[in-house]
């Protein structure tokens, strides 16, 4: 569970997010991130306790599965961007939507594709990929 001063909470936020922020898509997910640069004076982490902490809002919706998938597909990406939020810029919204696709990935492959975007988004220290998913040498 993300912590509250964590969450996007308002439909104000998350469409501020969807239109003015960076998108990056993949086949599984779409992740758009806003970043208040007035807020912070600048895009870059900070030292923490200065400037807003970064907020997380997901989407997923029945395209993706019933409830249940849903819901797994919803813990999953949230325990993934739980272990990065420090990796994002202070006072930035992030949100991720998950497509069809991501219903039928595993975690580690998850992981791969919301590093990727993240890392198209500016996300410059994204989370790597799991050790051991690689190929073998």
């Amino acid at each position: 569970m993300l912590a509250a001063d964590h969450r996007l909470r308002d439909s104000s936020s998350f469409r501020r997010t969807v239109r003015s922020g960076r998108r990056a898509g993949s086949r599984a997910l779409v992740v758009h991130l806003y970043v208040d640069d007035a807020a912070d004076g600048g895009d870059h982490v900070a030292e923490p306790g200065t400037g807003a902490p970064p907020r997380v809002g997901f989407v997923v919706s029945r395209a993706v599965g019933g409830s249940v998938v849903r819901n797994l597909v919803q813990r999953r990406l949230r325990h993934l961007v739980k272990e990065n939020l420090s990796q994002l810029p202070l006072s930035s919204e992030l949100v991720v939507r998950a497509l069809p696709a991501a219903a039928t990935l595993t975690s580690a492959e998850l992981r791969a594709e919301l590093a990727r975007c993240l890392q198209r988004v500016g996300v410059a220290d994204a989370m790597a990929p799991a050790s051991g998913s690689g190929a073998a040498s």
